[in-house]
């Protein structure tokens, strides 16, 4: 793939033409911004894009290859030298008057030295990503490539930034079915994954400077998100019937934004009770504030019909929900979603335009033809099949290791021997293959006692689950 080069070609000045192009270039090279191996234009096309004959560019190239920067390959193309890259990292050009050789360089580091709690790839016990052994790859690959050639086909201008009207339709169809949302597709907003609907619902309700009522466990990336969105977040306590809504208003009636996992609790699984849902709809349109719902699992229940959403009872438009498609079809589509009552559509419109952009329209596409040909329907039933088939065979294992747990969506719960922390054997089992999830890391205010390990099951292949967990125990018991 050929490489744009960012080179300014000043008429005015006593240097060549050729000698601004070539010391263009060499500073990138010697800067990091040209990686070795990557592909320059042709003389041609260089030329034409400056405006210079070619005859100036191919002299400019020629100097280059002099220095050995870079290396022209007939009509393979003319590459950066492969050599250049420990030269960028040690600075050595002190005959380039062009570059800054006191520049700090900064390399381009593995993800997992930049976000250290990062998951490369999924693992066993690893919470929060679907089963890969039961998607059907052959099938959406097929519909993949019919949407990328249906998006090419169409006029080349700029996509809806509320998402594509197909993708809206099925999403406002299901949501009907599936979690007894009654909205139109003028109500539905397309968004990258659930952290791009959740920072553009912050700004266009102008939540910034105010308190949020957060689940306590919780998502760390909605924390993380309240407060890089100026929002302070309150942890509220979570019981057997989810978030304790009378403990909020004691500890923070200020507040004017709840968000809850309504469903099913992240982390914990349970359901918020239907007292409570009532209770926090009431607060809601006493104090003129809002509930953002984020539908964890949405219809991911694993026993008996999934719980409405919170947003189905709502009748004074003080909720918005937001669903994904990361733990049903895959987390690399970064497709989200968010419904909005009618009364902020217009708000909504106005905040997708500014702040948010919706994934490519060929990703959309393929995901309303997934759900349109009933793929998407049937694919739930399989998954909700298999992790319930996985999720009783973990918890037998475990039984017979005499390990408590209790059932948390599509984990289950783990305590630890006293005196073990729970972070450090998450930590551990990684160097052993195993990627169970700390319960300390989803709290904000870590307390003794609160530990414990989360096991995912979807990615639990069930003729292996006794020796994964003989495998887990033994970082503790050895």
């Amino acid at each position: 793939m050929e490489t744009d080069l960012d080179i300014r070609i000043d008429r005015g000045t006593r240097v060549s033409l050729t000698k601004q192009i070539s010391s263009a270039i060499s500073t990138a090279i010697r800067a990091g911004r040209l990686s070795p191996g990557a592909r320059l234009p042709s003389w041609y096309d260089l030329a034409v894009q400056l405006g210079v004959s070619r005859g100036t560019v191919r002299m400019a190239y020629d100097i280059l290859c002099d220095q050995q920067l870079i290396t022209a390959h007939g009509a393979a193309g003319t590459h950066v030298a492969s050599h250049t890259l420990a030269t960028v990292h040690n600075g050595n050009h002190s005959g380039d008057q062009n570059g800054d050789q006191n520049a700090e360089r900064i390399r381009d580091k593995p993800l997992e030295e930049v976000f250290p709690g990062w998951p490369v790839k999924p693992g066993v016990f690893q919470v929060g990503v679907p089963a890969q052994d039961v998607f059907p790859f052959k099938t959406w690959s097929r519909i993949m490539g019919r949407a990328a050639r249906t998006a090419a086909a169409r006029q080349l201008g700029y996509p809806d930034p509320r998402g594509e009207l197909e993708l809206r339709s099925e999403i406002s169809a299901y949501l009907a079915i599936a979690r007894g949302i009654d909205c139109t597709p003028a109500q539905v907003f397309i968004t990258s994954g659930f952290a791009g609907a959740l920072g553009v619902a912050l700004r266009a309700l102008q939540m910034e400077g105010k308190c949020a009522w957060m689940e306590e466990p919780g998502f760390s990336t909605t924390r993380e998100t309240l407060v890089q969105s100026g929002v302070t977040p309150i942890p509220v306590a979570v019981d057997a019937e989810g978030l304790d809504v009378t403990s909020a208003w004691t500890t923070a009636p200020q507040a004017k934004l709840a968000i809850v996992t309504a469903g099913q609790q992240a982390p914990l699984g349970v359901t918020l009770s239907l007292r409570r849902r009532h209770a926090l709809l009431d607060w809601a349109e006493r104090s003129d504030s809002w509930i953002i719902e984020d539908d964890y699992l949405g219809e991911l229940q694993l026993q008996g019909r999934a719980a409405p959403a919170l947003a189905s009872l709502d009748r004074n438009g003080r909720v918005l929900h937001i669903g994904t498609f990361s733990k049903t079809i895959t987390p690399s589509l970064r497709v989200g979603f968010i419904v909005v009552p009618n009364e902020q559509v217009a708000r909504m419109e106005n905040g997708v335009t500014t702040y948010a952009s919706a994934p490519a329209p060929s990703v959309q596409l393929a995901v309303a033809e997934f759900m349109h040909r009933g793929h998407y329907l049937r694919h739930l039933r399989r998954m909700k099949r298999v992790y319930a088939d996985r999720r009783t065979t973990l918890g037998v294992c475990l039984g017979e290791l005499s390990i408590p747990y209790i059932e948390a969506g599509l984990a289950v719960l783990i305590r630890l021997p006293e005196g073990v922390r729970d972070t450090d054997i998450a930590v551990q089992a990684r160097t052993v293959g195993l990627s169970p999830s700390a319960l300390s890391w989803w709290y904000a205010q870590p307390k003794p006692g609160y530990d414990g390990l989360l096991l995912g099951v979807t990615n639990l292949p069930t003729e292996q689950i006794a020796g994964y967990c003989k495998r887990l125990t033994g970082l503790w018991s050895q």
